[in-house]
């Protein structure tokens, strides 16, 4: 535990040069007088690490030292080639960085480790598109990586029910089942888009201070919700078997399927529920739930009752 922990204080201060005992210490989540004791035994092992006084201070390893990734274990190793996204890096015009970085990593690990990416890609595979959307990343989607990557305005014209023009300064993409979603600041707030549906983009060579605040896997989790609170507006009656409570996550969304569960009623004697589901319209939910078959039952409102009856009708004379 300790030598791991020991390996951390050398990567952290390699990466941010010069960091506090009480830094360290919140990074390390250990206490002061830890980390005090870790630097020493660092010292005496020949590690290069010393303190420097004063307002500004803090501790540092003598400049231009670099450790080997000796310590990783085998698990280690084979994990951090599992981390990357080879299949979006490409997409957004990454392939070279990303292959350039793993032939660095793998020069620095031991002899004995040189075979963790052909072990972990033997076994993992991701393949994040779903299974009937389109082939190949939106035209536009490597200079947005450019201009996301370099702070850089841009003016883009967006079609959904109308082209429009923005000036927008892009803060990250968003890769969510196969579409790519751009994240930017449009006037005094954050905005959405469509990668592919961006029809044109045009760098203006300006760039923009980056709000370091801003927390880009949060501000994605926050609008997610967000959208689907504001998409599935209305609810339903229903009664589930069973069968059909199971398999509602497969007919409605995730986040409706886990509303309907956590609003479920006592179970019957057949064990069958009562609950609300939240649904886009009526009309969604009798496409959605027809999908059930006869493990579900429309309680409310009236209207879908009658047409999940008459649907039930059309289908039970086509195997009289």
């Amino acid at each position: 535990m300790r030598a791991s922990r020991l390996i951390n204080l050398v990567l952290l201060l390699q990466s941010r040069e010069t960091m506090t005992a009480a830094e360290l210490a919140r990074e390390l989540e250990v206490s002061e007088r830890t980390v005090y004791r870790d630097v020493e035994a660092l010292s005496a092992a020949g590690v290069p690490v010393y303190a420097e006084q004063g307002r500004n201070g803090g501790y540092r390893l003598v400049g231009g030292y670099r450790t080997r990734l000796t310590g990783l274990s085998r698990e280690e190793a084979e994990a951090l080639f599992l981390s990357g996204l080879p299949g979006p890096a490409a997409d957004m015009g990454l392939a070279d960085a990303v292959a350039a970085a793993e032939l660095k990593v793998l020069a620095a690990l031991p002899a004995t480790l040189r075979d963790a990416p052909v072990q972990a890609g033997r076994r993992f595979h991701l393949d994040a598109p779903g299974w009937f959307g389109e082939s190949g990343p939106p035209p536009l989607l490597r200079e947005l990586a450019r201009a996301v990557w370099r702070d850089e305005v841009v003016r883009l014209r967006y079609r959904k029910d109308r082209e429009v023009t923005r000036t927008a300064e892009p803060y990250g993409l968003v890769l969510k089942n196969g579409t790519w979603y751009l994240v930017a600041r449009v006037g005094e707030g954050h905005r959405t888009y469509r990668v592919d549906r961006i029809t044109g983009l045009e760098p203006t060579g300006e760039t923009f201070e980056r709000d370091e605040g801003f927390d880009l896997p949060g501000h994605w989790a926050g609008q997610a919700e967000s959208f689907l609170r504001a998409m599935l507006r209305e609810e339903v009656t229903v009664r589930l078997s069973p069968a059909g409570l199971r398999a509602l996550r497969y007919a409605v969304e995730p986040y409706a399927a886990r509303r309907a569960r956590e609003e479920a009623g006592e179970p019957d004697g057949d064990g069958w529920v009562v609950t609300r589901l939240p649904v886009e319209s009526p009309l969604v939910a009798e496409q959605e739930l027809m999908r059930l078959g006869a493990e579900v039952e429309v309680l409310e409102p009236p209207e879908l009752r009658a047409r999940m009856a008459g649907n039930a009708a059309r289908v039970a004379a086509l195997y009289r």
